[in-house]
């Protein structure tokens, strides 16, 4: 670490202590050429996490694009907006979790998997935009098989 006020780069730490809720270090340092002290601040440096879409070209990660195709996906129906930004989050960290690079069918089947678990009409909603549905055979298969997977609803 260069020194700010001599460019020196001998100094010494006197103080070390945790910054912005544990997520960065505040660092006192002293200037062994000057005599005068400091402070520096240490984070982790996020890779950037980049998404490998079908074609085979490459994009940065964006969560916004994620929320908005949940939000699409949801909307009309008992998801609240606090579930749609922790769905895409939890995606978002378990993609950065496996590797920097992580494919769109990925983070698609992952939605996919999730939406199937919060509400059916969303899942199908969501199934019909990633999966490309084409006709109402499409649409039929596809609850066919959520039906399959999930318990008969009662009646009252």
């Amino acid at each position: 670490m260069r020194c700010p006020f001599c460019s020196a780069d001998d100094d010494k730490v006197v103080d070390s202590r945790p910054a912005d809720d544990f997520a960065a270090v505040r660092r006192r340092r002293e200037c062994l050429a000057c005599g005068r002290r400091y402070t520096t601040y240490e984070r982790v440096e996020e890779l950037p996490l980049v998404v490998v879409k079908r074609s085979g070209a490459r994009e940065p990660f964006d969560i916004e694009k994620l929320r908005s195709g949940i939000e699409r996906a949801v909307a009309g129906s008992v998801i609240d907006p606090t579930a749609v930004d922790a769905l895409a989050h939890e995606i978002e960290e378990r993609a950065r979790a496996a590797a920097p690079e992580v494919s769109s069918e990925t983070v698609g089947l992952a939605v996919l998997e999730r939406l199937r678990q919060l509400d059916p009409v969303s899942y199908v909603r969501f199934a019909s935009v990633y999966k490309g549905f084409e006709d109402l055979g499409d649409f039929e298969r596809e609850v066919v098989e959520l039906q399959k997977s999930t318990a008969p609803k009662r009646r009252s």
